[in-house]
């Protein structure tokens, strides 16, 4: 309801040249969500037939398709390197992690941009001295501080936005390291109960 009576054109021309980077930070921050939203589908990471075969302890084919698939077809070429498994997980986690820590800068930088304007807002707005009342002049003064406000409203929109999205893809990324963290778990004990079947 509140933003419907907002005029976001006025906003955004009242903003000057900082809406050019505050509509750049935007534009990031939404790329970067959604980019990261839809690699972080479960059939990208943990494809739900393939998570069933792990937890059953059947021996699966594994894949390039999925994070997944990786870990397996890792820990298959490379049975008995517990260690080494483990750190392939921890790289395909970080590769679930790409991109995510560019929101981090636009949440903490957005709002610093729209403090740039309101300061250089304020200072123009008080700048301004009529010749004949030696006070501001009440239009530019108006005008000034309007300048100041819209960009700090921009920059805490671009803020949550990218906030949000950080949460979000957050949550994703621990949901989904947890579970791959049991699943190499089980792989791994699966691998060591055969070598010692093997062994006997």
């Amino acid at each position: 309801m509140f933003l419907a009576l907002v005029d976001w054109t006025r906003i955004i021309r009242e903003a000057g040249f900082l809406a050019y980077p505050l509509g750049l930070c935007s534009i990031c921050s939404v790329y970067i969500i959604c980019e990261r939203a839809f690699a972080l589908r479960d059939g990208a990471i943990l494809p739900s037939d393939l998570a069933e075969a792990v937890l059953q302890g059947k021996r699966t084919a594994g894949g390039a398709h999925s994070a997944l698939g990786r870990i397996v077809s890792f820990v298959e070429r490379h049975p008995g390197d517990a260690e080494g498994a483990k750190a392939y997980a921890r790289l395909e986690v970080m590769k679930m992690e790409r991109g995510v820590s560019y929101l981090d800068t636009i949440y903490t930088g957005a709002p610093l941009l729209g403090l740039i304007g309101t300061v250089s807002g304020l200072l123009a707005a008080f700048n301004v001295i009529d010749p004949e009342t030696k006070m501001p002049d009440p239009i530019k003064f108006t005008e000034s501080v309007g300048y100041a406000l819209s960009a700090t409203l921009l920059g805490l929109c671009v803020a949550i936005i990218a906030l949000a999205g950080n949460g979000y893809l957050g949550r994703r990324i621990d949901h989904h390291t947890a579970r791959l963290d049991v699943l190499l778990e089980r792989m791994l004990v699966r691998h060591e109960r055969d070598d010692e079947i093997d062994s006997q």
